[in-house]
């Protein structure tokens, strides 16, 4: 059999794989909150891992080797700044906001938390803030469908749409029946692949060029700098903005919808403690896999006169000089289910907005449980819909407006939660003011154009805007500060008793 074979028959194993869990969580799915939250009620290991692969998408199997392999270990500031950003979400925010978003009149998604645990009869900040993830991932959605279509144009000569409503339709499907528990168990088995290509790619590499000590020439050969955290350069005001813009990304962990959803799933707060040891562990060893696979691409290249057309294919080619053609499909299959494991997660998101938020505050009776499973699946294929027909023809601005829709989350649900979570005193008026601030922060200064990354300013501003906000608005809520007593002795008692 060619190469070309074998790589299509790990595909074809790859997408029965993923459409077989998800006919297995479809199978364990019985009523709403099960299809959106599974049940309350996720293993630890699971809510990990699944947070882990929708959180890193594509960027970790193709972006960051990309970037370490054109511009050196200066771009690993990224990596750092995303683990330590990590860390404090699993830690800080993760027992807390599963305790508080049961107490909280059992919240089931981040818009509705925001409303019961502030008390917010207008309903202005639930749709606001349903509004704004339906607007950021429907866009999010496209550019994974892009990225799904470009991925097998450059690797399979294939066409673009047919690639891209190939990995649509495989995403739809185990997503449309699966729910919340389907996205989450794909995600399991995507993220153990990607981290596996990560350590085993570069292994493979570091032995073909001789050893870490000859490799290490190797780079030094092509560019000393490209092992230099500061770039080789004295520290100067630009690169200190540009290693804090870097760092700044760990910021949006905090406001990342598809993410903390994860932690409201979880089967109690104490379950936190172990889903963050093994969510780091995870991501620790990907993120050192992929800055590894940049480095050692730089030195492979270079000694073998291979040669590699773009650099962010490194652990793609890399792959399928150094593999047997169908282990190299499976490290092609990694890198779609980045892509995929991203996109099932934002659908579900997506989905619980459109009927948690809009359609439940708009109906005038009380929905059945098995009508709302049902709109929860026309959601999820609506809303895929909408994003397939804007892949379609793939345009700068749907990928641009990715890029930016971490900061959007970020500078705009980030301090919310924060302050939700830890200040009894956040009122509904300050947290709105402080999500417009932020929001607005962000356009206006990715619209100036300066080196500084965008999250920086907006979380800042939305901070400072929601406190004094609150300040000034705050009246006492005998309710409220019952519950935000309740929720934290009841971390603290998870606490004790997982100790």
């Amino acid at each position: 059999m060619s190469d070309r074979t074998y790589e299509i028959i790990a595909l074809a194993i790859y997408f029965a794989g993923m459409i077989a869990i998800g006919y297995y969580a479809y199978r364990q799915t019985s009523d709403h909150e099960g299809y959106m939250l599974a049940g309350r009620n996720l293993p630890s290991w699971a809510a990990a891992l699944s947070a882990g692969a929708s959180d890193m998408s594509g960027w970790l199997m193709m972006g960051l080797p990309g970037a370490i392999y054109v511009a050196g270990l200066i771009e690993s500031w990224i990596a750092i700044g995303l683990t330590v950003g990590a860390y404090l979400n699993w830690r800080l925010v993760a027992p807390r906001l599963r305790a508080y978003s049961e107490v909280s009149r059992n919240s089931i998604t981040i818009p509705s938390f925001f409303e019961n645990r502030l008390r917010d009869h207008t309903h202005l900040l639930r749709i606001a803030s349903a509004v704004i993830v339906l607007v950021f991932f429907t866009f999010y959605v496209s550019s994974g469908m892009v990225a799904g279509g470009v991925f097998f144009e450059s690797s399979f000569d294939s066409p673009y749409l047919a690639g891209m409503l190939l990995v649509a339709g495989v995403t739809l499907s185990y997503t449309l029946f699966g729910g919340f528990l389907g996205a989450s168990l794909t995600d399991v088995a995507q993220g153990v692949m990607m981290m596996v290509a990560l350590v085993v790619v570069p292994i493979l590499a570091i032995a073909e060029l001789g050893g870490p000590a000859d490799t290490l020439d190797a780079i030094r050969a092509v560019d000393p700098d490209h092992l230099s955290m500061l770039a080789g350069e004295p520290l100067t005001w630009a690169t200190f903005v540009s290693i804090v813009s870097a760092a700044a990304w760990g910021l949006g962990y905090f406001g990342q919808p598809h993410i903390i959803v994860r932690f409201m799933a979880l089967r109690n707060p104490a379950a936190a403690t172990s889903a963050r040891r093994i969510g780091m562990t995870w991501m620790i060893i990907s993120l050192i896999g992929a800055v590894t696979a940049g480095l050692v691409g730089v030195a492979y290249f270079a000694e073998t006169g291979a040669e590699l057309g773009d650099p962010e294919t490194v652990v793609l080619t890399m792959s399928q000089l150094l593999l047997h053609p169908l282990v190299a499909g499976f490290v092609l299959a990694a890198v779609l289910a980045a892509i995929m494991s991203t996109i099932s997660s934002q659908l579900i998101v997506c989905s619980s907005a459109l009927v948690e938020d809009l359609y439940k505050l708009a109906a005038k009776t009380p929905p059945a449980p098995r009508t709302l499973i049902l709109l929860g699946r026309s959601c999820v294929l609506a809303v895929a819909v909408v994003a397939a027909l804007l892949a379609i023809e793939p345009g700068d601005t749907i990928l641009e407006l990715v890029g930016f829709a971490w900061a959007g989350f970020g500078a705009s649900f980030g301090p919310a939660i924060l302050l939700c979570l830890f200040w009894r005193r956040l009122t509904n008026i300050g947290a709105a003011a402080g999500m417009v601030a932020g929001a607005v922060t962000v356009f206006a200064w990715d619209a100036w154009g300066t080196d500084l990354y965008e999250i920086v300013p907006g979380f800042l501003v939305n901070l400072v805007v929601a406190v004094v906000v609150s300040l000034m608005t705050y009246r006492d809520n005998p309710e409220i500060d019952a519950e935000f007593d309740q929720a934290a002795s009841l971390v603290d008692k998870r606490a004790k008793t997982a100790a």
